[in-house]
């Protein structure tokens, strides 16, 4: 039947059954509508069932920079060998790559109060004093840390080691410079089950509202893995997963802080540049009585022979 002509195009139809754009739109509907009842059935109940398919990619955006604007040519040309070296026949693992990290419903705290607004916020132990405000960004290429911070700790600046270059990122348009950098021990746990490696920060003079920032190369240091839904961190340990908590209230008070500071800084800012246009665009201040000062190209004339040369 296929191959015969097809009977829904009467009166000179001349292509087949199974060329009919008409059978081919009938079958396709029930597909989709197959496939639509089969993930109504379906146990995932968050998926969306209107969902009209895989999207299509039109363009490709991405963020680059970080420390791989700093690199010279020669150093570029090793970091690419080392990106596009053949697979190697018994793979490289890392140190504690073998654990595995997951997270359920008993990771899930009571209530979940604005999923994804609030920053993740821990509490390290750097050096040896516990910070309760470490800020995880996973997307700052640095790890970051003030002066402030450097001044509680006890460390003196003549330790600082010079840095590679700027960041950007703080300031939109403008260049960040830091002081420089060291190397300081930061511990995540518990005495029953700790973890501790050496980060490299960016030591920066402005002040922030944050103890320090961790960034990409601290949570590949640590192989840590964040979950910004429950405010929650983990991390492999000696003696299995470690867990780092962080609680809502506390993030809501930190966030509250920050907004509150930027605002100030952005006040200030407005107010410097306001007095700044101000005392361009002041007009000249005027001349009081008897105050009169001669302008260029005067000269003399004799009002009277008898009298004193008078100016004019």
């Amino acid at each position: 039947m296929l191959k015969e002509p097809c009977p829904y195009h009467k009166g000179g139809a001349n292509h087949k059954l199974e060329d009919c754009r008409i059978l081919k739109r009938y079958f396709d509907g029930l597909r989709l509508k197959k496939d639509d009842q089969g993930r109504d059935k379906s146990d995932d109940k968050g998926g969306n069932k209107e969902d009209e398919g895989f999207p299509a990619v039109h363009d490709c955006y991405m963020i680059y920079g970080g420390p791989s604007t700093q690199l010279t040519m020669r150093q570029r040309k090793r970091e690419c060998r080392k990106v596009f070296a053949a697979s190697m026949a018994v793979p490289q693992y890392l140190n504690w790559s073998s654990t595995p990290i997951t997270f359920n419903r008993d990771d899930h705290p009571d209530r979940v109060v604005a999923p994804g607004v609030y920053a993740l916020v821990v509490d390290p132990i750097i050096v040896n004093t516990r910070l309760s405000k470490v800020l995880m960004d996973g997307g700052s290429s640095l790890n970051i840390i003030y002066l402030e911070t450097l001044d509680l700790l006890s460390i003196e600046r003549a330790q600082l080691q010079p840095s590679a270059g700027g960041f950007h990122g703080v300031v939109l348009g403008k260049k960040a410079l830091p002081v420089g950098q060291i190397d300081l021990p930061v511990c995540f746990g518990t005495t029953a089950n700790f973890w501790k490696e050496t980060l490299t920060f960016e030591v920066v003079g402005f002040c922030g509202t944050h103890h320090a920032i961790i960034g990409r190369p601290g949570y590949a240091k640590f192989m840590a893995i964040p979950n910004y839904t429950n405010l929650k961190l983990k991390m492999p340990g000696p003696k299995g997963v470690i867990t780092i908590s962080s609680s809502y209230q506390h993030a809501y008070e930190c966030d509250v802080e920050c907004v509150e500071y930027g605002e100030a800084i952005e006040n200030s800012t407005e107010l410097a540049s306001n007095l700044e246009a101000h005392v361009a665009e002041a007009p000249e201040p005027k001349c009081h009585a008897g105050s009169f000062e001669p302008a260029e190209g005067t000269k003399k004339i004799p009002l009277d022979p008898t009298a004193p040369t008078t100016r004019r």
